[in-house]
């Protein structure tokens, strides 16, 4: 039987791990992340799963300790599978398995390697990204490529939903790669890092509006960091204002000499920008409080609202 050391979190950890069973690959040791009570968990629990199928699941703060490469060293696993896994593991890991160590990315690699790249891939405007699985090696998401597969990011798709699309992108590669991996025929080849792009981690404060960028731009940051996400946000007047769902509105801006600026127009909220086209806002809070359209909050009285 093959056996496999999984480390796994999220709705790709979640999905992969499922195509693992379904291939009767053996996995006696997974780890994963304790679910958090606290974060807007918009995906599967790999916990959950692990207790319905009696897998031996552990959530080490350093899955780096000696004593963990010990133990996995003494059972020789065939494979060691990382699925959207938070840490980082060390080179050690790489040499344990006998037929390899393998990662499953969420874009098109080499595009996108690193931290959150269903995100950057939306804030940068592509029209694509997808799944990707490939070997490790000591520099992150470097390895050789053994398959991917793309999926499109459409004009108003949120991180949400293209999350949820690469993680069926991320469960069909695997599927697909499993049986030639097993018989250890699988293809692979090197990835041209010069060809691609390498991000970091995001933190909340980037959703902060640039408002020196045109209307796509923001649509696209508002989008990329939309809920569940923490969301795009703007102080105007001594109010924190969130816009959360924007869309690229058909007419021009309605005040482009005071660009950028907000206002409420026919029924609904808007944000001219410098570049001339404005965004109508479909969803928008200041200081917490959701804001119907047409209804403007004291300290926001003044239209248009000038945008720094």
């Amino acid at each position: 039987m093959t056996t496999a050391v999984v480390f796994a979190y999220s709705e790709v950890g979640v999905r992969c791990v499922r195509a693992l069973l379904a291939q009767g690959i053996d996995i006696p040791l997974l780890f994963t992340h304790a679910d958090d009570p606290t974060e807007n968990q918009w995906f599967g629990s790999v916990a959950q799963l692990a207790a319905a199928h009696g897998l031996n699941a552990v959530t080490p703060e350093s899955p780096n300790a000696p004593n963990w490469l010990t133990r996995v060293a003494a059972a020789r696993p065939d494979f060691v599978f990382s699925f959207y896994y938070r840490y980082m593991l060390d080179k050690a890991w790489l040499a344990l398995p006998r037929q390899g160590a393998l990662n499953m990315h969420g874009s098109l690699l080499p595009k996108y390697r690193g931290r959150a790249p269903v995100h950057w891939a939306i804030i940068h405007g592509e029209s694509m990204t997808g799944a990707s699985l490939h070997y490790m090696v000591e520099k992150p998401d470097a390895g050789a490529l053994v398959d991917q597969e793309a999926v499109p990011i459409l004009e108003n798709d949120t991180a949400l939903e293209v999350s949820i699309k690469v993680a069926a992108a991320a469960e069909t590669v695997l599927r697909r790669s499993l049986p030639a991996l097993i018989a250890g025929t699988a293809r692979s080849r090197p990835l041209d890092l010069a060809a691609g792009s390498y991000f970091g981690r995001r933190r909340p404060e980037d959703g902060r509006i640039d408002w020196r960028r045109g209307a796509r731009a923001i649509h696209d940051l508002v989008r990329a960091v939309a809920p569940p996400f923490p969301g795009a946000f703007t102080d105007v007047n001594g109010c924190r204002m969130a816009i959360l769902a924007t869309r690229l509105d058909g007419q021009p801006a309605k005040y482009p000499a005071q660009a950028p600026c907000l206002y409420a127009s026919e029924g609904s909220w808007y944000a001219d920008c410098i570049d001339g086209r404005r965004l109508k806002i479909l969803q928008l809070t200041a200081n917490g409080e959701s804001l119907a359209h047409n209804t403007v909050p004291p300290a926001l009285a003044h239209q248009p609202l000038a945008l720094d």
